[in-house]
């Protein structure tokens, strides 16, 4: 590569002027239509909850819905801007915008074109686009944890042991978001002992002594750091060394307990002192306690292994082909240290971790879902980097020199990558439908039902009493009960609340009034003085239909496959309330 390269497009300042257009970039992306697709039943489920926490302004830690970042952040988004889809994932959507300026936080240890291929990686890769534009913790994990690491890496570079604390406040949002936080623990614990013990044989290999390094030259380099922080004294510099650590944890203690500190006993305790300590142990370790008893003792995890991994490896591939490529050239050309003539340990910790996920994820995960593969695509952007960089480089080599062959092969590799990006992103973009069924998860619903729930609102504004019914029935060939709830004044009042979602978030958004019918009500009996909409599975259309005479009839799919639901609108009420509305 010529030095002019280095010195004139990409110093410092281009370097980082490209990272903040990127992530400026990153959150065009991810906001433009933010609240066009309609939600997945996750999203529903838990944006129904954030709702009722902020009409209520009770909450507290439930494992099944994860972290509590979404409820507290939304909680405040929600008083200045209107209950919607685009409102609860705009969080996600700007922290995964934020994503790729943390590439910077590793420069130390990458070239300047890796840095900016890395932020290009997680500014526009399909899964995390898609997934920072969905209602869901995984990204928020990922992120803040990858941010967490890059701030330790400051620490670590330059000695400034202030990046700790935001290193403590990162890691304890993240924790916040979602349980796994513990697996990225594990994650980097492991990986760092897998670059140290690479390392280490080396070093043996090349006939070090191994006493020596573990008992002089490991105690010397501490002891080093040490004096150099205490200015000379490895009193002082231990002292700081420990001050520094603490104000780490501590930052993390105080972001953690704020988060699944109950509501609104948090509150309550500041003008109640005595029961401050009960709140913090609430927010600490009896969170802690909730989530191992969840996720560590309630069988999440009792499934068959292999075919969790084929459906997390067929995510990968469909969602992060690009990716894929050039972190296999990454981690080849820095294994055999064709960039820079040696192993960078930062490229081969993002390996260890990244190849961990891809095999850990499908042991650790409940259910076949495709978000929890951006665990795996975080981490192998760096390899990522690295090879597409490489790629880029040769190409400018290349062109520099004359060489055509060279020239046109970086082309095509570059550009066949930039299209493939480009045009996953485009079909993924608010994508509803079986077609993608790769990269969605299975409890999405299509997005034509949406319109059918604002036309179903707007009915709603104009009617008196009850809205809606739910058809209450049995799948099927099945005993369970479907959307008959006893007490509507209490969503888990009844065993199928859950076969409704993502409806009662927009029921509640919308102020629309429900009711439904038990299963053996008749048709004729729950439909004698049916209101405005009728809300059924599509088994029970024929029979529906029979009764529901001046009702337009709408079918859509409830899941991507297998599932649909029939939503039955009265004409007249429909046509008033276009009048009256405009």
């Amino acid at each position: 590569m010529s030095a002019d390269y280095e010195a004139d497009v990409l110093s410092r300042p281009r370097a980082l002027l490209a990272i903040v257009g990127v992530a400026a970039l990153a959150l065009l992306i991810r906001v433009v239509s933010l609240g066009t697709r309609i939600s997945h039943w996750d999203e529903g489920r838990v944006a129904y909850w954030v709702l009722r926490y902020h009409e209520t302004g009770t909450f507290s830690y439930r494992p099944i819905i994860h972290g509590p970042f979404l409820p507290i952040v939304n909680d405040y988004l929600l008083a200045v801007l209107p209950a919607t889809d685009f409102t609860v994932r705009l969080p996600v959507a700007l922290v995964g915008a934020i994503l790729p300026l943390s590439a910077w936080l590793f420069r130390e240890h990458l070239r300047r074109d890796e840095v900016v291929a890395l932020a290009l990686f997680l500014a526009l890769n399909p899964l995390l686009v898609y997934y920072s534009r969905f209602m869901r913790n995984d990204v928020l994990v990922a992120a803040f944890s990858f941010i967490a690491l890059g701030f330790v890496v400051r620490a670590y570079d330059t000695g400034r042991l202030a990046y700790l604390i935001p290193a403590g406040v990162s890691f304890a949002t993240g924790a916040a978001a979602k349980e796994n936080y513990v697996v990225y623990l594990l994650c980097f614990l492991g990986a760092a002992f897998l670059v140290f013990d690479h390392r280490l044989l080396a070093r043996t290999s090349a006939g070090d002594s191994t006493r020596a390094i573990f008992f002089t030259e490991i105690p010397e380099s501490i002891a080093h750091r040490l004096q150099t922080r205490g200015d000379g004294s490895l009193g002082t510099g231990a002292l700081r060394y420990a001050a520094g650590i603490f104000a780490g944890l501590a930052a993390f203690a105080v972001v953690f307990v704020f988060f699944y500190a109950p509501r609104p006993d948090l509150w309550n305790a500041f003008g109640n002192p005595a029961a401050l300590p009960g709140v913090i142990e609430a927010g600490s370790v009896g969170a802690v306690e909730e989530m191992v008893d969840s996720w560590l003792g309630g069988g999440h995890q009792s499934h068959e292994y292999l075919p969790y991994l084929k459906d997390f490896l067929e995510t990968f591939v469909y969602g992060a082909p690009v990716l894929i490529v050039f972190a296999l050239v990454g981690i080849v050309t820095d294994r055999y240290g064709v960039v820079t003539g040696r192993i960078r340990w930062l490229v081969a910790f993002a390996t260890y971790w990244g190849v961990v996920s891809i095999f850990g994820y499908p042991l650790a995960t409940d259910i076949q879902a495709p978000w929890v593969v951006v665990h795996a695509v975080v981490p192998l952007a760096i390899p990522a980097a690295v090879g597409a960089a490489f790629v880029f480089r040769s190409g400018y080599e290349a062109f520099d020199a004359g060489d055509t062959v060279g020239i046109g092969l970086a082309a095509l590799v570059l550009v066949a990558s930039v299209g493939g990006v480009a045009a996953a992103n485009v079909d993924y973009w608010n994508a509803s439908t079986e077609e993608d069924k790769e990269i969605l998860q299975w409890a999405q619903p299509e997005n034509s039902l949406k319109g059918t729930l604002a036309d179903v609102e707007r009915v709603a504004a104009t009617n008196e009493g009850d809205d809606v019914l739910l058809y209450g029935t049995h799948p099927p060939g099945g005993d369970e009960v479907h959307f008959y709830v006893e007490n509507e004044s209490n969503p888990l009042g009844g065993p199928s609340w859950h076969s409704r979602l993502p409806l009662p978030w927009y029921f509640e958004a919308g102020d629309v009034q429900h009711t439904s019918s038990p299963p053996d009500a008749g048709v004729e009996n729950a439909t004698a003085d049916a209101p405005p909409v009728v809300v059924a599975y599509e088994w029970d259309r024929d029979e529906l239909e029979s009764e529901l005479d001046g009702y337009v009839v709408r079918q859509h799919a409830f899941k991507l496959w297998n599932e649909d639901i029939v939503v039955f609108i009265d004409e007249d009420a429909l046509e008033a309330a276009n009048q009256t509305q405009g």
